[in-house]
């Protein structure tokens, strides 16, 4: 799903990323020479111990922070500052209260100048996508906690960005609702084509997302673990995914990372 003129998904490059934070104690090296590169439509996700660097890497990613050491690249451009093309899914929904769910998911392309008849084409579709195609009129407030984030993703998707960048998107969500969840984020990527970074805490589901699992040291992060996760780019699944010997193996491999001594 892209529009035209869109610069399609993109491939990210990090070169020996380092970033520290000066605090009343002194100077905190978060992230320690940082190289990986993530292709174009890959779903990455990124695991770590608590601490570890995860959010700080993806604030480089989105143009929030500057790196202290190293470069970034997204799509052959450098990173040196927010850009539309680099969609950011927070952990809370950051949903506008006064406006409609269709109001959000066409605030940006109302903020990029597309005309009402081409935001309402967006909106409708990207509402139909996420599975909240009858509540396009309701407010916000009258959605439950998964709802909103398939709202703030649809949002997000409407700028048609070349990356999308989430930080533990259903780490609030109840157990049942963020399984459903991963399976419907799941589908969308295999549907949209997008590339994606979305960090974690849960072993589960970093294994069971997308197409490879990054995990991160303690701090000062640095990538520890880099591999394919067991179902990939696949449309179609096993029956019982989670159980079958191949992920569990996996999903194990994936804990043993998180958890070694440094």
């Amino acid at each position: 799903m892209t529009v035209a003129g869109s610069p399609g998904p993109a491939r990210v490059t990090l070169s020996r990323v380092a970033h520290e934070f000066a605090s009343e104690r002194g100077t905190v090296r978060a992230l320690d020479l940082v190289d990986t590169t993530i292709e174009a439509g890959e779903f990455v996700t990124l695991a770590g111990p608590s601490g570890c660097g995860k959010t700080t890497l993806l604030q480089i990613l989105a143009g929030f922070l500057a790196p202290s050491e190293g470069t970034v690249d997204v799509g052959g451009h450098p990173v040196v500052g927010p850009d539309p093309e680099r969609g950011v899914v927070f952990q809370q929904a950051t949903l506008f209260p006064w406006l409609s769910v269709r109001g959000n998911v066409e605030f940006g392309p109302k903020m990029a100048g597309a005309s009402k008849a081409e935001r309402r084409a967006t909106a409708d579709r990207l509402l139909d996508l996420v599975g909240l195609g009858e509540f396009g009129d309701h407010h916000t407030y009258e959605l439950s906690g998964g709802m909103q984030q398939r709202a703030q993703i649809a949002r997000v998707l409407a700028t048609d960005p070349a990356l999308l960048l989430m930080d533990e998107p259903f780490g609030a969500l109840d157990a049942l609702t963020r399984l459903r969840l991963q399976d419907e984020l799941r589908r969308l990527w295999l549907e949209t084509g997008k590339t994606v970074l979305f960090i974690t805490h849960s072993v589960d589901e970093a294994a069971y997302l997308g197409s490879r699992v990054l995990v991160m040291s303690p701090r000062p992060g640095r990538v520890v673990f880099d591999e394919a996760t067991p179902y990939g780019h696949r449309a179609e699944l096993p029956e019982n995914p989670r159980s079958t010997p191949e992920f569990i193996a996996f999903r194990d491999r994936v804990a043993d990372a998180i958890h070694a001594p440094v």
